[in-house]
């Protein structure tokens, strides 16, 4: 949804978006292509996007909590040269975003930061040239400059990038930017990625309006499917098997554990089963290491999960905040280098437990409480309504006991 936000901001003309998401990430995403020029309304369950490009409406966008945002729109804002604030709620403000003060300047945008902290000020236009990048910490950097490059018409110039993580995220940028028209670079190898140099003069756009479905999110969904393996049977439809997202690799862990799962052509089932410890990497979709952690507690004997590293800037440092929630409901998680190993023993016990202000922590707990022994208390469990504000009426619609005192959520 935030992708398509920002490739309907850059289509000039009509963009009609099917399916739109309403968390508050995807209501942040919204706010800021308004603010930068386009108008959108919803009409009959859709949303309608009319632009004339990147044109600021106002001085400063907030990107909310969303790590998506501020990294996706600030390549996006520089492409005006207006001065912009950009600026951040919550855990953002505490992110790194030094890389824009080390990137942007080489591509002839002026930017200020508080010592690589929000708020950022920038002012463009960005001109596209040879740059190399450092993918590590996030692939989300990649995904603004390579939508800003495309919008730049960027020509015979190249983005180079050093051990890039999150190769399915690029290659569901690259599938929006394909539909919307944008021009996709040359990928080599996810090494570098080569804007070939224009032939002729570029074509005037055809007036035709796009239209995009939003897919149902793997990332979200990933939590339906283990709770569906602790404590079903459950059917959940509206995930494609197709899809670019990272997340979907949730099966393939799902299918490690041994869990009873179907995948049928109405859907994907899930029934309760003796699940045993498995391995799995996580390194390209690090935000499927709490429904991970959820699902290796009710695993007999050790599950090891790769990719730590990438779990250290996200809403909370979430190896050391699974460790200590999880450990509260009596799971033991040993953080050893760049490896998770939890503990399984098929039994977890109710706890109060805290959601660090991070949606897929609560998610993540409140999934494991299904088949606790005792009542779980999730405290800030309202953090999920940065991804899925409709998580917790989900999961009274599948059977789960689920009270909603104050911002305290009972299983």
């Amino acid at each position: 949804m935030q992708r398509a936000c920002a490739a309907a901001l850059l289509h000039i003309g009509e963009t009609i978006i099917h399916n739109p998401g309403h968390s508050n990430d995807d209501k942040a995403a919204l706010d800021i292509i308004r603010r930068l020029g386009a108008k959108a309304e919803f009409v009959e369950g859709t949303l309608q996007v009319k632009s004339e490009g990147v044109q600021p409406a106002t001085a400063e966008i907030s990107c909310g909590e969303s790590g998506l945002s501020i990294r996706m729109f600030t390549p996006l804002a520089a492409l005006s040269d207006q001065p912009v604030t950009i600026n951040g709620t919550g855990s953002l403000v505490t992110r790194p975003m030094d890389f824009f003060d080390r990137i942007l300047p080489r591509l002839q945008v002026k930017i200020n930061s508080q010592q690589g902290k929000l708020p950022l000020q920038i002012q463009g236009p960005l001109i596209p040239a040879d740059i190399e990048v450092d993918g590590s910490l996030s692939s989300q950097f990649l995904t603004g400059l390579l939508m800003a490059y495309s919008a730049s018409r960027a020509s015979g110039v190249s983005i180079k990038v050093n051990d890039l993580k999150s190769r399915p995220y690029i290659d569901l940028t690259l599938d929006v930017m394909r539909q919307f028209g944008l021009k996709v670079p040359e990928n080599r190898d996810y090494r570098e990625f080569y804007f070939e140099a224009a032939t002729g003069p570029r074509l005037p756009a055809t007036g035709h309006a796009i239209h995009y479905t939003v897919e149902g999110d793997w990332s979200g969904g990933a939590f339906l499917l283990v709770a569906g393996a602790i404590a079903g049977p459950i059917t959940v439809r509206g995930l494609d098997l197709s899809s670019a997202q990272a997340d979907k690799a949730i099966v393939d862990a799902l299918m490690a554990a041994n869990a009873g799962i179907a995948i049928e052509a109405k859907g994907i089932k899930l029934h309760p089963a003796a699940m045993k410890g498995f391995a799995f990497d996580a390194t390209d979709c690090p935000d499927l290491f709490p429904p991970l952690v959820a699902l290796a507690a009710y695993c007999r004997d050790l599950t090891t999960i790769k990719g730590v590293s990438r779990l250290a800037h996200k809403e909370s440092n979430r190896a050391l905040t699974l460790q200590e929630e999880f450990g509260k409901m009596g799971v033991r998680i040993e953080l050893d280098g760049d490896t998770m190993k939890v503990h399984g023993r098929g039994v977890v016990k109710g706890a109060t437990v805290h959601s660090r202000h991070d949606h897929r922590i609560a998610m993540a707990c409140a999934v494991a409480a299904l088949r606790a022994e005792g009542d779980t208390r999730i405290e800030e469990a309202g953090a999920v309504k940065k991804s899925y504000p409709a998580f917790y009426n989900d999961l009274k619609s599948i059977g789960a006991a689920v009270s909603l005192p104050f911002q305290q959520f009972n299983l």
